[in-house]
């Protein structure tokens, strides 16, 4: 059996590329941007926040999965109930998948491509026409992705780094201005920037995401040698601390430029506007087009990653519709609801973030806890229980007015404000998973242990 010792550093970096080229998209560039500009001279405490949930959480997942043995999310939240697991894993698929994700690797692209080029009235065909040929060409090489998938990524990859490397040298060398002379767009930045940063890492959906690849990182660690959950534990760790670090110095980077740029533009509606008038600024048109094709064939990639992800995970459960059935509504589907926009694939998403990533984040904790309480079913399902309800109501403050601001849903949220702590800052969920743990440990540790019956796995 070869131990952790034997893996080299070699190894290490080839686990923390897969990690980075996995989790960073260009998607994961506006967030940042966009976040800066909103913190303003409050960008570092915001940037810590958002490092929590978008660096942070993602590397605690695939730990969570290698420790457990799991063989991804339904595995994982297994000891809550069969019904819970299969609920969660179809969730978190469709919201990575069709839902939001995939559709939002087709608009970040266009935003920052064309979007500032054309008139608004222009932009609803102009944006048909792009996603159509995108979601064509996702579907061509999703039939067998993983050859194009790799070739693509070992030499865009090192491109796409090397252009922002440029980016940071000039941001860094001919700074657009101070951000710490720069004002907080909110008075929300001015007193929570922590906060508001730790939500806004939401976005970037790598935690959950985590819960998916972390099978494939912990499968790579295993091929290349680790054996024992132990050894893959801490090569995850070490690794992560590469690529997940390298992603994280990235994050931060974004951040701070995205405040300088206040000095001379607004705050964008979207980190998609405001990238492509740094970008501009910086290198002129020249810049803009060479962002403009690596945002879109690293897109491309991530897409082609999440649609072959979503049919496989599809139609290993419900085989009725054949993998290249799932595939095709897939991108059909992920074409269609492309074409409503970026700002209203990122509006309507931020609900169903609210809801899952409390669910997540507990998940995983309990996930990496469990050998001290022996994965015990009733800790997994108190915790669980208590959190469910204050992360519904975090996904209906979020919804657009329509829903939030309906006189049905204040009513629940002043209920909300008025008994939970931290509801005005969308961590109404944390005292009661707290409680719950608490709940959960404390029937765990005064009676007898109880493993996951026959009953309880069909549940």
């Amino acid at each position: 059996m070869m131990t952790e010792s034997k893996l080299s550093f070699k190894h290490y970096l080839i686990i923390a590329s897969m990690l980075f080229g996995m989790f960073f998209g260009a998607g994961n560039l506006i967030f940042p941007i966009h976040l800066g500009q909103l913190a303003g001279n409050h960008w570092l405490s915001a940037g810590l926040g958002f490092l929590i949930t978008g660096t942070l959480l993602p590397l605690l997942a695939i730990i969570a999965i290698s420790i457990t043995k799991s063989t991804g999310i339904y595995d994982l939240a297994r000891p809550i109930g069969h019904k819970y697991a299969l609920f969660l894993m179809i969730l978190i698929c469709a919201t990575l998948g069709p839902l939001f994700a995939t559709p939002r690797t087709a608009t970040v692209p266009f935003q920052i491509a064309f979007a500032s080029h054309i008139t608004k009235a222009q932009q609803p065909l102009a944006l048909f026409i792009y996603s159509l040929i995108f979601f064509a060409i996702i579907f061509f090489i999703s039939r067998k992705p993983a050859g194009i998938i790799d070739t693509i990524g070992k030499l865009l990859n090192p491109m796409f780094l090397a252009l922002l490397a440029i980016i940071f040298f000039i941001a860094f060398t001919q700074p657009m201005g101070q951000a710490n002379l720069q004002t907080a767009s909110t008075a929300t930045y001015l007193h929570g920037s922590f906060l508001q940063g730790f939500l806004q890492g939401y976005n970037t959906m790598d935690a959950i995401a985590g819960l998916l690849f972390g099978i494939a990182i912990v499968t790579a660690i295993r091929h290349l040698g680790a054996k024992n959950s132990q050894d893959i534990s801490w090569t995850t760790i070490k690794s992560g601390i590469l690529g997940i670090g390298l992603e994280a110095l990235i994050y931060l980077i974004l951040i701070w430029i995205g405040a300088t740029s206040l000095a001379h533009f607004k705050v964008s509606a979207d980190g998609g506007i405001a990238f492509n008038q740094i970008t501009n600024h910086f290198m002129g048109l020249t810049g803009e087009i060479i962002l403009g094709i690596m945002s879109t064939l690293t897109c491309m990639t991530t897409a082609a990653g999440l649609s072959t992800s979503f049919a496989e995970a599809l139609h290993e459960r419900f085989h009725k519709l054949s993998y290249q059935q799932w595939n095709f509504l897939t991108c059909l589907l992920s074409f269609i609801i492309a074409n409503f926009g970026l700002d209203t694939i990122i509006a309507w998403s931020t609900p169903m973030l609210m809801f899952l990533y409390p669910l997540a984040i507990t998940l995983i904790i309990l996930a990496i806890a469990s050998p001290l309480f022996g994965r015990d079913h009733r800790v997994y399902q108190w915790t669980t229980a208590f959190t469910l309800i204050p992360a519904i109501l975090d996904a209906l403050a979020s919804f657009p007015p329509i829903i939030s601001k309906s006189g049905w849903a204040q009513a629940l949220l002043s209920l909300d404000h008025q008994f939970l702590p931290f509801a005005q800052y969308g961590l109404d969920w944390f005292i009661p998973a707290l409680i719950g743990l608490a709940i959960g440990l404390l029937i765990h540790f005064t009676t007898a242990k109880a493993p996951l019956s026959a009953t309880d796995m069909n549940n």
